[in-house]
């Protein structure tokens, strides 16, 4: 009810503003950020590119909240492959960046569009690196909301950065835009009133790293933890209230759980933050995989025992929607040499998906029915497993791509695939994708016995197949045992990693806005 008096309030402000836009000056809001997740723990490295930020369709020219400001985006910074980012493609990034901000300028309002889990080499917080950067361009009166991923880091540096924050509230993310959304909202709402920036920022440190994989808000324990952030919003003089998982396969001091609450009623604010890090860190052996979690032979052995179709198998260990390089070959090569795949008769089982150039070129040589042969996989993220050399049948291969779209990253283009049949085994060849594009391939996945996936928890498009679902313990970059990752530089203790730490002061701390910080 809150937020919706707040929108309602927001949209006669909105009105009324357009009304009389022809006597008052819109405000200015400049907006750029970094969408990336990588984690640390891969060999692969890639560039970031900034890619010219398209506005939402919420602020699209003939919407209230479109015509209520002057919208300046810039850039977004995105990558292709996985792995960290290079240091000269981030400098160059954040220096293309800010060359627009700048001749934008002046800004009454900036939005950091952000995930918050990206990975550089040789700098230890990049998203907060660049706001600082910002900031130092545009100045601190200016108001600024960010909008994150709850698998990013609300690093002291991002929440000093911040006026206005706020995160997810559901993994998988399906309020992903209402959460972008509703950043905006606030911040046009501070503007419009005349409130500026709030006058308290809460930060928790909660000293819990885990995956989305072990948090998902579909089940138990993050889903009644995260329905009390509502209830915090809703207390008198609280405006937002996030609480971030945080990325488990970084490795800086700022990879950890926190929360953060800001308003105008201080002890409120307070309350919220102390609440929500309290409850955070009380449930944290409660946490568990969202579905039965086993060894790969034994989610192998219980698809191919099962009568229940399609039978989802996670791959999790080499998920690039988590971070990693999505072209480890483990398990691969330990599905085409289980005997039950041997035989084209045998249960049938989708593979999504392997990279793999030189045999989509192949399948496009012999065409569809024919026979290819070429290597899969492992082309830099080889040390689990070498590159798999694939044969089979030619199922599907996509036709020849015009031209490719200079400066846009390989996964914002069209995908160059191949569905190649090996034994009963369909493999999507081409792209690191755990939800390739099969429109036109001839494959139906509610029609496979079993379908194998590099995915964690299951995005909605699988979730709603799904007969089964067991989460495979596989090898790489995003491995789920987390013990085994070499950190180096998180803040110890760390639970789970520390089962037996002491408990935590979680101490509610006020973080300044950078103008009170630095004075002007």
């Amino acid at each position: 009810m809150k937020k919706f008096l707040l929108f309602l309030s927001f949209s006669l402000l909105a009105v009324s503003f357009v009304d009389i836009a022809a006597q008052q000056k819109k405000p200015r809001i400049g907006i750029a950020g970094i969408q990336i997740e990588n984690s640390v723990f891969v060999p692969n490295r890639q560039p970031i590119v900034g890619i010219p930020l398209t506005l939402p369709d919420y602020l699209s020219p003939d919407s209230l909240m479109g015509q209520a400001a002057t919208w300046l985006p810039a850039l977004v910074g995105r990558g292709g492959g996985r792995g960290p980012v290079t240091r000269d493609s981030y400098d160059a990034f954040v220096s293309e960046a800010l060359e627009i901000i700048k001749a934008n300028m002046p800004y009454d309002a900036f939005w950091f569009y952000n995930h918050g889990a990206c990975s550089v080499d040789g700098v230890s917080d990049p998203e907060g690196e660049f706001m600082e950067k910002v900031r130092s361009v545009i100045g601190n009166d200016v108001l600024v909301t960010t909008t994150m991923d709850l698998h990013g880091n609300a690093s002291w540096l991002v929440a000093l950065n911040s006026d206005l924050i706020t995160t997810y509230r559901k993994a998988p993310h399906d309020d992903a835009r209402q959460s972008h959304r509703r950043g905006v909202v606030n911040l046009l709402d501070r503007l419009a009133s005349g409130k500026g920036r709030p006058a308290y920022k809460a930060w928790v440190a909660v000293p819990v790293l885990l995956s989305g994989e072990w948090t998902s808000t579909r089940v138990e324990p993050a889903k009644s933890l995260y329905a009390m952030i509502p209830e915090v919003e809703a207390m008198p003089g609280v405006i937002d209230a996030g609480i971030w998982i945080g990325y488990v396969w970084g490795d800086d001091r700022r990879n950890q759980g926190n929360v953060m609450v800001y308003g105008d009623d201080k002890a409120q604010v307070e309350a919220g933050a102390k609440k929500l890090a309290q409850k955070f860190w009380d449930v944290r052996h409660r946490f568990a995989l969202e579905a039965p979690g086993y060894s790969l032979e034994k989610c192998l052995d219980l698809a191919i025992s099962s009568d229940k179709k399609p039978f989802f198998i996670s791959d999790m260990g080499d998920n690039p929607g988590g971070g990693g390089s999505g072209e480890v070959t483990w398990t691969l090569a330990r599905v085409l040499k289980r005997p039950e795949f041997q035989s084209p008769d045998g249960k049938s089982l989708l593979y999504c998906s392997i990279p793999g150039d030189e045999m989509v070129e192949a399948a496009r040589k012999v065409g569809v029915g024919g026979h290819a042969e070429a290597y899969v996989g492992a082309m830099t993220d080889n040390s689990y497993e070498p590159p798999v050399r694939l044969s089979g049948t030619v199922i599907y291969v996509s036709p020849v791509q015009e031209q490719a779209r200079t400066g846009i990253p390989s996964y914002r283009q069209r995908e160059n695939i191949a569905v190649i049949k090996t034994g009963s085994v369909y493999v999507v060849v081409g792209t690191s994708s755990p939800t390739p594009n099969l429109e036109g391939t001839g494959i139906d996945p509610r029609e496979m016995d079993i379908v194998m996936v590099k995915q964690g928890y299951l995005v909605n498009r699988w979730y709603n197949i799904k007969a089964d679902w067991v989460m495979a313990q596989t090898r790489g970059g995003v491995d789920q045992d987390f013990g085994k990752l070499p950190y180096k530089n998180i803040v110890r203790p760390m639970f789970p990693l520390d089962p037996d730490m002491p408990e935590p002061e979680l101490n509610v701390i006020f973080v300044p806005s950078a103008k009170h910080l630095y004075g002007r």
